[in-house]
């Protein structure tokens, strides 16, 4: 007999089928002789009922006592309607194996309520809860969406190096790579023979792939030591990022709406019963939301349009508006929920407060630099048609305090077949946080990584 997945035997039709399950137990109950244990193996949110008779089968007396709260089991019975109003179907047990038992005088996870800062300090048992097992399979099902749509899509998938010398963000932060001891700071004779560090993104290197196979994308974890203490700042966190050669600005705004509302129209469809635990429990009225998201086309603006935009908002922000100022999350929640009531997308922003490798446009004073962003969150994508002229990249890594030395094979691709080309990032761990409206980012990664916290 063949173990089967709680997801797949909800499914069925009752009708008598001999089954056998495999998972944890969530509750137990007794009422007279008839033992009633909610199981759980993680496929799905929803339990399956066990029920065991025990006059009936007086040889599972040993097993039934073992049965508590967090065990681990294996049943084998026959598939029937349940008279229970709630339950469509439930397993009349014939069979019942302990695998592994779990003293309910210590098992952390009892049935109640417990707090997301409680279930942080117990990371390796909060999988086995409702809510971070829904987050765990919507996790996954982005994961897989984000595959699908660019292999469909005719981009090849590169993994660029987690060690890096090379800063993409030309802003530090970064956590240093190194076998020296303390005190020594002699990089030619540390491993690599140079300072290394954790990377911040893998754009540049993807940029040499895009620039040999047209369309390329990267998805693999980054760092930022940054010492951000806020619900939207991990220092260890995944990224999405895909690069397209003869590509411009507008080809790459596209590819960021088209890719958006793939992925959250993918969630939806396959991860409904999940969605709708976060839409009751969590954040009322999020399906909504992605569904607008999904639904309206995004507008674009200017940078300077967005300021304007901001400067005639009736109350005042907490941090003044004005051109040359980077946006805040506050002011792109304005743009999102009070002027356009959509998603809106804002290119063109002023060149110091952007990456050296974003293109120079035209007018000097700004660059072809790309933010998407959707009500609740702000910001959700950022991007640029990169800097394709040697002569002018060169510049603006000076002009940013950077080596040339340091980036000679990206000025390569600007010095042999040179092309226009542009791409985007994605930060695949505040897509969760946006997806299922969790309300702390180090909720929605198995084990996250922020200043003063590398638990497990």
């Amino acid at each position: 007999m063949d173990n089967m997945r709680i997801r797949e035997i909800l499914a069925l039709q009752p009708e008598g089928q001999s089954l056998k399950i495999q998972g944890w137990v969530r509750t137990r109950r007794e009422a007279k002789n008839v033992f009633f244990f909610e199981v759980n193996d993680g496929s799905c949110l929803k339990n399956l009922q066990l029920v065991v008779d025990k006059e009936s089968h007086p040889q599972l007396a040993s097993q039934l006592e073992r049965m508590g709260t967090g065990a681990s089991i294996t049943a084998e019975g026959v598939l029937v309607s349940s008279p229970g109003a709630k339950q469509g179907s439930e397993l009349q047990a014939h069979s019942l194996c302990v695998i592994g038992e779990a003293p309910a005088d210590s098992y952390p996870l009892q049935k109640k309520r417990h707090s997301f800062e409680f279930l942080r300090e117990i990371a390796h048992l909060r999988p086995r809860t409702n809510t971070f097992g829904a987050v765990a399979r919507v996790r996954s099902s982005l994961a897989f969406a984000i595959h699908r749509f660019f292999q469909e899509n005719g981009f090849l998938y590169v993994h660029t190096p987690i060690i890096t010398a090379s800063d993409a963000e030309g802003a530090g932060s970064m956590f240093q790579v190194t076998t020296l001891g303390p005190g020594k700071a002699d990089y030619s004779e540390d491993f690599f023979g140079k300072k290394t560090h954790l990377t911040v993104s893998g754009q540049l290197e993807g940029e040499t792939f895009a620039t040999a196979l047209g369309k390329i994308y990267t998805f693999g974890p980054t760092f930022r030591a940054e010492n951000s203490n806020t619900t939207r700042h991990l220092s260890e966190f995944w990224m999405v990022e895909p690069e397209m050669a003869f590509c411009d600005i507008h080809g790459n705004m596209d590819t960021a709406e088209a890719f958006l509302k793939y992925i959250l129209s993918y969630v939806l469809e396959n991860c409904a019963e999940d969605m709708d635990f976060f839409n009751e429990r969590i954040q009322l009225g999020i399906i909504e939301s992605l569904k607008n998201v999904i639904e309206t086309p995004f507008y674009r603006i200017s940078y300077s349009e967005a300021v304007e935009e901001l400067q005639k908002a009736p109350s005042d922000f907490e941090y003044p508006v004005s051109w040359g100022a980077d946006l805040q999350s506050e002011h792109e929640k304005y743009l999102t929920e009070t002027v356009y009531r959509g998603p809106v997308m804002v290119s063109g922003y002023p060149r110091e407060i952007k990456a050296f490798y974003m293109k120079l446009n035209d007018d000097g004073k700004t660059v072809a630099a790309l933010d998407v962003l959707v009500p609740r969150l702000g910001e959700i994508i950022g991007g640029s048609e990169r800097e394709s002229r040697l002569e002018v990249l060169e510049e603006r890594i000076t002009g940013a305090g950077l080596s040339k030395n340091d980036y000679w094979w990206y000025l390569d691709l600007r010095r042999y077949g040179s092309v226009p080309h542009a791409g985007f990032g994605l930060g695949f761990d505040r897509l969760v946080q946006y997806t299922s409206g969790m309300a702390n980012i180090r909720d929605i990664i198995p084990f996250p990584r922020t200043a003063g916290s590398a638990g497990l």
